[in-house]
């Protein structure tokens, strides 16, 4: 790649990034004929799978996804700078109970009071699949990308691991492991603290027509999968059935899970924070992006990310070059 390429991709991503961060990435094209996709939650019909070592759900989206969980090196799991620390779940691989590098969904087990009786609700956690994503569009390396179809991914060719989706995502769902990624061959030392892991709604699967394993694996029916506004209408059908409430058509300024439950969501949140479980089911949630802070900080980033995805596509075309040996 010459000067002027390396130019050109540097204004063109940061006009790209500008215009994600104002949210015109979400007016969908005329010629686009893809069908945005998204899941309905029904909480009245999950039960942890109860009896069973692991939930259903949970145990079919490690067994699918365990090719792609990050195999680092001991010897590359250093403390990313400038920070003295890192983040290792090599050797806690095994842990179902919340969401990790390895483990891209749980199912929480929350204690209510429902109209004066106690009440046991499950709730299986995961990616969002936000409308307008915080965590892609402020991105710095340009990692992460919002499909067509709707879900959020993350690249891990490309991940740095410095955390920003985690932060600005309202229930903190990216999980980093040290010691793989870019970083280790672009500089070890002063950049980069690993990948960023999460739910990608099984993708390869459903462009192939396929069904989301945890979907094609619940027992219950409890998690449905289809065309987003279809899945609105179950859901709000589903909510008016057992005057309950849905969660995620709002929140985050709007996403492609909708949870339906019996119980109030604010109970249901209070609940999980006095229970000491994370995440909780913030309602109403804003997004980062619409906020001041959060419009400033990207306005400042996007020039920034250009200039940093087009150094990314130098150095990948160097190495496919084989420059880089």
């Amino acid at each position: 790649m010459n000067r002027r390429e390396f130019l050109k991709r540097t204004v063109v991503a940061g006009i790209a990034g500008g215009i994600a961060l104002t949210g015109l990435n979400k007016v969908e094209t005329a010629w686009a004929a893809t069908i945005a996709v998204g899941t309905m939650i029904d909480l009245t019909k999950c039960d942890g799978c109860t009896g069973k070592d692991l939930p259903a759900c949970v145990a079919a989206c490690r067994e699918t996804n365990r090719d792609r969980f990050p195999r680092p090196r001991p010897e590359d799991i250093l403390p990313y700078w400038p920070q003295k620390k890192f983040e290792d779940w090599s050797q806690k691989q095994d842990v179902t109970n919340r969401l990790t590098p390895y483990n891209w969904t749980f199912v929480q087990k929350v204690e209510v009071e429902h109209q004066g009786k106690k009440a046991t609700v499950f709730i299986p956690r995961r990616c969002m699949h936000c409308d307008n994503p915080p965590c892609a569009n402020l991105c710095p390396f340009s990692a992460q990308e919002k499909t067509p179809e709707g879900p959020v991914l993350i690249d891990p060719n490309t991940c740095f691991g410095g955390a920003k989706c985690r932060e600005v995502c309202p229930w903190h769902i990216p999980q980093r492991q040290a010691g793989v990624g870019l970083y280790l061959k672009v500089a070890p030392k002063f950049a980069g603290g690993g990948v960023m892991y999460k739910c990608d709604l099984c993708y390869n699967r459903i462009i192939n027509g396929e069904l989301p394993t945890c979907v094609d694996a619940c027992p219950k029916g409890a998690i449905e999968f289809g065309p987003k506004e279809e899945m609105r209408k179950k859901a709000r059908a589903r909510a008016a059935a057992i005057n309950g409430y849905i969660y995620g058509e709002k929140e985050n300024g709007g996403t492609s899970t909708f949870y339906v439950s019996a119980v109030l969501f604010t109970v249901l949140h209070r609940a999980l924070m006095e229970q000491k479980q994370s995440p909780g089911l913030p309602v109403e949630v804003e997004n980062y992006l619409e906020t001041a802070n959060g419009l400033a900080q990207g306005l400042l980033l996007a020039p920034v990310a250009g200039v940093l995805a087009a150094g990314l596509a130098v150095y990948k075309g160097m190495k496919g070059d084989g420059n880089n040996e």
